[in-house]
């Protein structure tokens, strides 16, 4: 790997941002208040597919970086369960740029021509009815369940007029675009749940549990949000994640503040319950990328018991989640960093876009209401594609 030149801070915007991303190389990031993309060439750091993808992701990282003059930024994303390789990339300049929170969605020059869902509704039911009884059985606690959606359009789809969509419609998420191997494919995005945010020797992380679809109409969309919060089983299927990500930051760190109670959050098109945890890290804390290695996969996108619900994912779901709930984020020669869930996203391919959505199974889960949990959370993806959702 050769070595790159030490980054460069640009203040721009965040249309400025996805200008500068390159077809094969490019990578861009925005979050809260501020955003990052890559600039000029890139090195790559080789994370082969395999187990303990991100643990070794970070060793790998860590000593590309000590490696790089100057203070270097790896940015990029890493699949679910390591089917995949990842997508590491070192570029010569980062460009650092304020968000724009505001703006008009660009209208896509594509029309969709067909919806292809894997599994059916009916079949993913299916697959609820028997994660329910793995559950009843004490396999596991909670399990989520993904479900696929091919996108096919009349003309290639442009990933990057995607990115300023999701960027327009959802303001407060987690957006990227990350240029996949190969150069045909692009992964796009807008994540609603932080994973983990290290700054200095503070430690941040926002996990999501519980959704419920939103309402245009103001009365309605209080009660949803009410109903959420007071729902029995979202609660329960909330303080497994919040528990397990709690659990796994406390060893790096000397003191640790979590939320007593689920609160509410919100994005343009849903509810979800959320845990605010916050901590000071110990001296010897390492790199946020380690720290993120150590929380991954949460129950958020996995389960409980990890081993045992992983491996039930393997059994019911027909496809490979590939980049859906892995990671996605940066990390630089300092050990900061942020990583976010690779939720609400797509893979874009020449004229198709293949979005994944997953619903938390838990006893008392419903499977007709966990398909429709899934529908909404397509809705995001669709959205930015210029898709109704009730199209689906």
């Amino acid at each position: 790997m050769s070595a790159v030149r030490p980054a460069a801070d640009v203040s721009l915007t965040d249309s400025d941002l996805f200008d500068s991303y390159r077809e094969g190389t490019g990578v861009v990031l925005r979050y809260g208040d501020h955003g990052l993309a890559g600039a000029g060439g890139s090195s790559d750091v080789h994370v082969a597919a395999g187990p303990d993808h991100v643990l070794r992701a970070a060793a790998l990282v860590r000593s590309a970086l000590d490696e790089t003059p100057g203070l270097g930024v790896a940015m990029g994303a890493l699949p679910f369960a390591g089917s995949c390789d990842a997508v590491i990339r070192l570029p010569e300049r980062v460009i650092r740029g304020v968000p724009l929170h505001h703006g008009v969605a660009p209208q896509p020059v594509w029309a969709i021509t067909g919806l292809a869902p894997d599994p059916l509704p009916v079949e993913y039911e299916a697959a609820v009815e028997r994660a329910l009884a793995a559950i009843e059985a004490g396999e596991v606690e909670k399990v989520v369940l993904a479900r696929s959606l091919l996108v096919e359009a009349d003309r290639p789809i442009n990933a990057r007029v995607v990115a300023r969509r999701f960027n327009a419609e959802e303001p407060g998420a987690f957006v990227f675009l990350v240029a996949l191997p190969g150069g045909a494919s692009n992964l796009v995005g807008a994540s609603p749940e932080l994973v983990v945010r290290r700054r200095g020797r503070k430690v941040f992380s926002d996990p999501l549990a519980g959704t419920a679809g939103r309402s245009r109409d103001r009365v309605r969309d209080r009660e949803i949000a009410q109903q959420l919060l007071d729902a029995v089983k979202e609660q329960r299927e909330h303080r497994l994640v919040a528990d397990a990500v709690a659990d796994a930051l406390t060893p790096f760190c000397s003191n640790l503040v979590v939320d007593s109670e689920a609160g509410l959050t919100s994005t343009a098109t849903l509810w979800h319950l959320h845990t605010a945890i916050k901590g000071t890290l110990k001296p010897d804390a390492p790199d946020a990328l380690t720290i993120a290695a150590a929380l991954h996969p949460t129950p958020a996108v996995c389960g409980t018991p990890r081993a045992a619900a992983a491996a039930l994912i393997g059994r019911l779901e027909p496809f490979d989640r590939r980049f859906f709930a892995g990671l996605v984020g940066w990390v630089d020669a300092l050990g900061d960093g942020e990583w976010a869930l690779t939720l609400r996203c797509a893979e874009v391919s020449g004229t198709t876009a293949r979005l994944h959505a997953g619903a938390g199974i838990v006893a008392g889960s419903e499977p007709a209401l966990e398909d429709l949990e899934t529908e909404a959370k397509f809705g995001v993806g669709l959205r930015a594609l210029g898709v109704e959702p009730a199209q689906v």
